[in-house]
Parts: structure tokens; C-alpha cells; sequence
């Protein structure tokens, strides 16, 4: 399923004496089965536009297609597009309310009309898919529950609807490192198994250079940089514009690239940069 944004323009308060353009002329695909990382500072408008993608707001101009349905369209259901984009908010376990965790993460599905039986078993299976797999506590309010789960909760929420699309707005934001390794490796599997599309908003270099084969970079409400892990982090000084910085390892490459060393673009990660330093060496694999 492919999104298509054709110069998407959003102005917040237009006309007003407090009029902001979040979102400047934005035009991008996402195909099908993609992971995309969404980086950029705070207010270069990453989540503007990402809430655009299921229908939560509308351009100010601009055409939005999901799957082929035009967002602009009157015509177009929003909650078809929503069957098939899923939005995991900030901090999701805010917005857990229902007595027991079966229950909350059964409320979408119900919401889209499917029967208690239907939803229920698309709910066991989403509460496994994150690793929550211990039936016992199905019954217990999810505010019993620690940090970690409570986000896994809420993440399985979304995906008992079945989305085609999931969309992941800072999805390890306050966790504790073990909890923020559990959530990565969650979504990276769910990935690798269910093949949809995937885009994660992220302020972590790190992580989008771990996961993602695509990052967009926004910057004053514009899409400035659009490719691979390699083609954004040869760019550092556009990155540093922005006021993102490269991550440890693809940062650490370029200094010795400059330094002399014969090391490739695509070493941005630990375990390349390590085989490609011995390599430049002269040491190899034999000594890694």
C-alpha cells in the first residue's frame, strides 16, 4: 500500500495574527512494505505530518492518496483509510481507560464493527505479537502494569486493527534503555513478519540508522533530505543545519574517512564500522 503526498502545504491559525505554516510544500512517496524514520528537530513539523496520513487534520493544500483514496476526496471514507493506517501517539499508554488490558486493546477492533469473538481474538494475537503472551494477566487493569507494558498495551491496541500502514510517533520516548531495547526490537520484528509499511518518528539517530531503509529529514516545516541511511549521513553538514547531529558511529566513519582511512559510506553501524576499521588496518575478519 503506497502513500503519495503531493505539495502538502499546512497552516495553523491562517489569516490570523498567530498564523504558522507547519508543514511548507511537501511532496514524497512511501511504498509498499517500507521502513521509513521521520527525523527533525522540535517544531520542524514531523508530527503535522504524520497526522495528515490517517486523516486526523487536513492540508491547507496539497493531495494526500492512501492506497489510491484521496484523503481531499469528500467521497472518501476516513474510516477506510483508518482500517488501514494505524497512528501510535506519543506516550500511547496515556490513553489506555478500559477496566481490564483484553478489553482496551478489544476496543478498536470493536470499533471498526467487528463482533466480541472477532475482536477478541484479534486482541490475544496483537498482545502476543508484543510480547505479552502470559494470558493470566489479560484480566488485570492495565494501570497495574509497568512503564514498558503499558506502551506494549497500547501499541497492540493499534495493531488488533490490522493496519496496513502503522505509524510509530516516538515510540520509545521516557523509557528506561532495557524498555527502550524491548520496544525496538518489538517493532523490528513486527516489521520483518507482518511486512507493512512502517514509519517511525524518532529523534534518535541511532535507532532510525539501526531499523530504517529510507530517512526523511524535516527542517522548518520542510522536507530537506529524502534517502538511504548512506546517502543522509554523507551529509553531515546538511544534518548539523537542521540541528540533527550524525549518530556516534557514522560521525566516528567520517572522521576517518577524512583521517585518511578507507572507510565505506555504509559503515555507519557498530559492527561494520568494526570490520571496516580492521580492514583498513589490515587486520581483516580473521582478527575481529
Amino acid at each position: 500500500m503506497s502513500i503519495e503526498i503531493r505539495n502538502l502545504i499546512h497552516t495553523y491559525m491562517a489569516g490570523g495574527p498567530f498564523e504558522r505554516t507547519a508543514i511548507e510544500d511537501v511532496s514524497l512517496t512511501i511504498e509498499d512494505g517500507e521502513f521509513v524514520g521521520l527525523i527533525g528537530h522540535t517544531g520542524s513539523g514531523k508530527s503535522t505530518l504524520i497526522m495528515h496520513l490517517n486523516g486526523l487534520i487536513k492540508p491547507t493544500s496539497g493531495s494526500i492518496l492512501v492506497d489510491g483514496l484521496d484523503l481531499m476526496d469528500k467521497k472518501t471514507s476516513l474510516k477506510d483509510v483508518r482500517k488501514k493506517v494505524g497512528l501510535v501517539f506519543q506516550y500511547p499508554e496515556y490513553q489506555l481507560f478500559e477496566e481490564t488490558i483484553l478489553k482496551d486493546v478489544m476496543f478498536g477492533p470493536k470499533n471498526l464493527g467487528l463482533s466480541d469473538q472477532e475482536a477478541e481474538e484479534r486482541a490475544r494475537h496483537a498482545l502476543r505479537q508484543v510480547g505479552l503472551a502470559d494470558e493470566s494477566m489479560y484480566e488485570k487493569s492495565p494501570f497495574e502494569l509497568s512503564g514498558g507494558q503499558k506502551r506494549r498495551v497500547a501499541i497492540a491496541g493499534v495493531l488488533a486493527m490490522k493496519p496496513t500502514t502503522l505509524i510509530l510517533d516516538e515510540p520509545t520516548a521516557g523509557l528506561d534503555p532495557r524498555g527502550r531495547e524491548e520496544i525496538l526490537s518489538l517493532i523490528k520484528r513486527y516489521h520483518e513478519e507482518e511486512k507493512v509499511t512502517l514509519i517511525m518518528v524518532s529523534h534518535s539517530m541511532t535507532d532510525v540508522s539501526r531499523l530504517c531503509s529510507r530517512i526523511l529529514v524535516m527542517d522548518h516545516s520542510r522536507l530537506v533530505m529524502n534517502g538511504t541511511p548512506d546517502e543522509v549521513f554523507m551529509n553531515g553538514d546538511r544534518l548539523m543545519q537542521a540541528g540533527l547531529a550524525l549518530p556516534p558511529c557514522a560521525e566516528l566513519a567520517e572522521r576517518l574517512r577524512g583521517a585518511g582511512f578507507d572507510i565505506p559510506a555504509d559503515a555507519y553501524r557498530p559492527g561494520e564500522l568494526k570490520q571496516a576499521i580492521l580492514r583498513s588496518l589490515g587486520r581483516g575478519k580473521s582478527h575481529a
